[in-house]
């Protein structure tokens, strides 16, 4: 009794309604095909002439149904046409039940403008953040950089501090690198929206260097095979992040040995090999969080695989390699 005195009364008596209209216009055309039939069945009339009826009969049905089935329709048109980024919730018609809407129909109309006003709200927060992290995050980092930078001028630093000065600046190169990378994924729509022509070899070698002068002192050997070369369109920056990604995850993974980057014709693969001992932590994959998120961003397949021998590949296959 509380539901029902708590439903207003143009939804109580709309509730349903598009089901009856449509029951109705069933039983109308079933008890017009059944006099038909009965009438041809007693010679009351001839039986072109009521096949000729139950055609007319089943054409009127059609067209009942037919505009019952208009507002569906018309809601179907204005989603279709929707810009999915902006869609316009003032498109919809008015979402409360009437004589003539059924409340099925309302209550999907005032979900549609709920979902794109959440998706409009959605896109305003998108835009406001990715505005103020570039400047709020571009800027500090600005400021480590010069204050390395004025630091690697000292004439008195000890080589210690000169290590840690270097590290310092390769760590926030990492930094804004992975910064742009963040709010590329964050606001934009695809690749095509950050595109230029870079060689994979190139970047892999700055990214090599950077990473065997944070190993300095660890006995990790960095190997660059390169038995293809070959360029990319996209984001360098992100594509640097990528492999960063790759290479520092197959460090974490080793305490000693060699790490070999190789450069296929249309793929670039990180192999090491793990210590299988008892208690060794098996980290394969660790820490690619960023790295999976361009791989399908970009569409650059990611496979990690390992062997029984204890022998970990990272492939990152390039589908659309271009010529150098």
């Amino acid at each position: 009794m509380a539901t029902t005195a708590s439903q207003p009364p143009e939804a109580a008596s709309s509730k349903g309604a598009f089901q009856r209209r449509l029951a109705w216009i069933f039983v109308l055309q079933l008890a017009g095909v059944a006099v038909c039939v009965l009438a041809a069945a007693f010679d009351a009339a001839p039986l072109p002439a009521m096949l000729a009826l139950i055609a007319a009969i089943s054409a009127l049905a059609w067209l009942a149904a037919r505009r019952e089935w208009r507002q569906v329709s018309e809601l179907a048109r204005i989603v279709h046409h929707w810009d999915e980024r902006r869609p316009d919730p003032e498109q919809l018609p008015a979402a409360s039940p009437s004589q003539h809407t059924d409340a099925d129909i309302a209550t999907l109309t005032g979900s549609l403008r709920g979902l794109a006003r959440r998706v409009l709200d959605y896109n305003r927060r998108e835009r406001d953040f990715t505005r103020e992290a570039s400047h709020e995050l571009r800027s500090p980092l600005t400021v480590i950089k010069m204050s390395v930078e004025m630091l690697a001028d000292e004439e008195a630093m000890s080589e210690f501090g000169m290590r840690s000065v270097q590290r310092i600046r390769r760590a926030t190169h990492e930094m804004e690198a992975l910064v742009e990378a963040l709010l590329i994924l964050a606001r934009k729509s695809g690749p095509a929206d950050a595109q230029d022509e870079f060689v994979v070899n190139d970047v892999l070698r700055q990214e090599i260097a950077g990473m065997r002068s944070m190993l300095e002192g660890h006995p990790v050997e960095l190997v660059l095979e390169e038995p293809a070369r070959f360029a990319l369109q996209g984001s360098s920056r992100v594509f640097s992040v990528l492999c960063w990604q790759l290479i520092r995850n197959a460090c974490q993974q080793v305490e000693q040995g060699r790490i070999v980057i190789t450069v296929d014709p249309d793929a670039i693969a990180v192999v090491n090999r793990v210590d299988a001992s008892p208690g060794r932590v098996n980290r394969h994959g660790f820490d690619l969080a960023i790295a999976r998120r361009i791989s399908e961003r970009f569409a650059w397949p990611l496979e990690l695989q390992e062997s029984v021998e204890g022998e970990h590949v990272a492939r990152i296959r390039f589908p659309r390699p271009l010529p150098v």
